[in-house]
């Protein structure tokens, strides 16, 4: 099994909002971002950036797969 971000590209599509957009909105880094992108474990803190920068819950950004 293995998170997802799916979720949340489709959101940032879906509000016409870029990966940079988020990064200002949220206060994250380009790094954090990255790890967004390969799918790769990130900070609860990140999470929860997002989630209020973008004013929606955790299961609309992320969710398990299973392999």
């Amino acid at each position: 099994m293995h998170i997802s971000y799916k979720k949340l590209w489709k959101l940032l599509i879906d509000r016409e909002l870029m990966k940079k957009d988020l990064c200002e909105m949220a206060g994250i880094s380009s790094a954090s971002m990255a790890k967004l992108g390969k799918n790769e474990n990130v900070n609860t803190d990140i999470i929860l950036r997002i989630c209020v920068a973008l004013q929606c819950d955790i299961c609309d950004i992320m969710e398990i797969e299973k392999d």
